[in-house]
């Protein structure tokens, strides 16, 4: 989509700190952290949100956990730890419209969250 952020980053439009790319996956380092390790795992297949999702994006939103899997390794955090969290819309704190994971972690997370 032209007018998405995200998408954008992926053309490389837009500058971002990459940490991880594959065939179906984009990761960046998020621009505003909530945590020592903040990094947004997005399909490169644009959906807008979870409710946006069709059966066939089944495999899409699976690499991106296995991406944040690998990515929680290679940034060392998979032995202490990590929280993944997708919002999906407004209210929950979707604030671009191209679903991400956030992989947080290097410091302890409260639960319930928010």
């Amino acid at each position: 989509m032209s007018d998405c952020l995200f998408c954008k980053i992926i053309a490389g439009e837009i500058p971002s700190d990459m940490v991880y790319e594959d065939d179906n996956v984009f990761a960046f380092r998020d621009i505003s952290p909530v945590a020592p390790t903040h990094i947004l795992i997005i399909p490169k297949k644009h959906i807008s949100t979870i409710n946006a999702l069709a059966p066939n994006d089944a495999e899409t939103m699976g690499n991106l956990f296995l991406a944040a899997k690998s990515i929680a390794k290679q940034e060392g955090c998979d032995e202490a730890g990590y929280r993944t969290v997708m919002n999906c819309g407004e209210a929950a704190g979707q604030t671009v419209f191209h679903v991400h994971l956030h992989l947080l972690a290097g410091r302890g997370l409260a639960w319930p969250p928010g």
